[in-house]
């Protein structure tokens, strides 16, 4: 663990799903073309409509990947070439930190933490899932919240903040879960990159959304856009490398692709005038690097240059006044400081992942071009400033 003068604030945290987190609140009527559980071929598999879902390998959970334990991997380091598997290594037993608040409550303490956001693991796949059927999205999700809401809290003795999930396909669902939300005390709202699935709509910036980025910026809520799913592979499919998404199933030229939807959601509330419309709402991507930042702002410059009477403002200006991005550790620090300002700048160590760190703190090992006072704003005061009312 790092040796800091303050505790730190991780905008990055996420639980291990019970296995009743889809269907202990569902509406029965639509449990068939929600989630289940079946037997198949001898194992637990989660059905999703009624068929076999392939989001995550084993989504029980139990056993589970060491925290942190493809660091080197996804540092670009492979040197033994080891295939996935060989990386994973000898799985543990589930932490009880990592379904119950309180042993988390424990676990921060020992991490030096004061607080996390807190997101989800197997949900941030189930919107994909279910985008052929909006209905059956909307009840699924809305069974979801309320098991968060009851094993989790939103906002747990202040010091664990989970994100209700809560996708767009149906607006006027949306707001009426919103308002739910609020009053039950959360302060941000998960959604995943990329359009909005299960409806026509696609660009979360198209005016039917207003009223629900309207009450998200009078009530001072966060959107927290956490990677998954974003039904991204079709593009992939048109080299090969597609098909059904699935966790730690990578493949070379999928990886180095340029179709980047957290890029084109935050393009779309930017061009189509979220920010404009709503310039107190903000919006936190995170374990969604930050290696797209640049490439984002130049386009934004570019395209404002070129047409400036389709934008009542600066949309980079825009950019830069609302939104807040985690990097990956092992992205280019140094560079969207430069890009975005170190008070825009969040530390999520993506704990317990595999792909995360195995002491969250650690991420300031990789911020040696900070100052202390930067990296006190990383560490801890950007992400808790997300949880009180807005200064923008």
């Amino acid at each position: 663990m790092a040796d800091l003068t303050f505790k730190a604030f991780d905008a990055d945290h996420h639980y291990y799903e019970a296995e009743d987190a889809f269907t202990r609140h569902i509406d029965r009527r639509m449990k068939r073309r929600c989630m289940d559980w079946a037997i198949v071929g001898g194992k637990k598999r989660l059905l999703v409509g009624g068929k076999v879902n392939s989001f995550i390998p084993n989504p029980t959970f139990d056993p589970v990947a060491k925290p942190g334990i493809l660091d080197e991997y996804f540092r670009g380091r492979n040197p033994e070439n080891k295939g996935i598997i060989e990386l994973f290594g000898e799985l543990d037993p589930i932490n009880p930190a990592y379904r119950d608040r309180d042993a988390r409550i424990k676990q921060l303490d020992t991490q030096g933490l004061d607080g996390c956001w807190l997101f989800p693991t197997l949900a941030v796949g189930m919107e994909a899932s279910l985008e052929h059927d909006p209905e059956a999205m909307c009840a699924a999700f809305r069974a979801f919240n309320r098991w968060m809401l009851e094993d989790w809290g939103f906002s747990y003795q202040d010091r664990i903040f989970a994100a209700p999930y809560i996708p767009l396909c149906d607006p006027e669902w949306a707001v009426e879960e919103l308002e739910w939300a609020i009053a039950n005390g959360a302060k941000m709202v998960s959604q995943t990159p990329g359009r909005v699935r299960g409806t026509q709509h696609g660009s979360p910036g198209d005016g039917i959304y207003d009223p629900f980025w309207a009450r998200m910026a009078e009530a001072n809520m966060t959107l927290g856009i956490h990677s998954g799913d974003a039904s991204y592979n079709q593009f992939a499919d048109q080299f090969g490398v597609g098909g059904t998404f699935k966790a730690f199933d990578f493949d070379p030229l999928r990886i180095a692709m340029s179709a980047s939807p957290i890029a084109d959601k935050l393009a779309a509330m930017t061009c189509h005038g979220v920010f404009t419309r709503h310039p107190q709402l903000r919006v936190a991507t995170v374990e969604c690097g930050s290696n797209w930042v640049g490439p984002l702002i130049k386009r934004l410059e570019k395209v404002y240059g070129q047409m400036p009477m389709f934008f009542q403002a600066d949309p980079v200006e825009q950019f830069k006044r609302n939104v807040w991005v985690a990097p990956y550790y092992e992205d280019d620090l140094p560079g969207l400081k430069d890009a975005i300002g170190a008070d825009h700048v969040l530390f999520g160590s993506d704990y317990p992942h595999a792909e995360g760190l195995a002491e969250p703190t650690d991420f300031i090992n990789d911020c040696a071009s900070f100052s202390d006072s930067e990296i006190q704003l990383v560490m801890r005061e950007n992400a808790m400033g997300l949880l009180q009312p807005a200064s923008i």
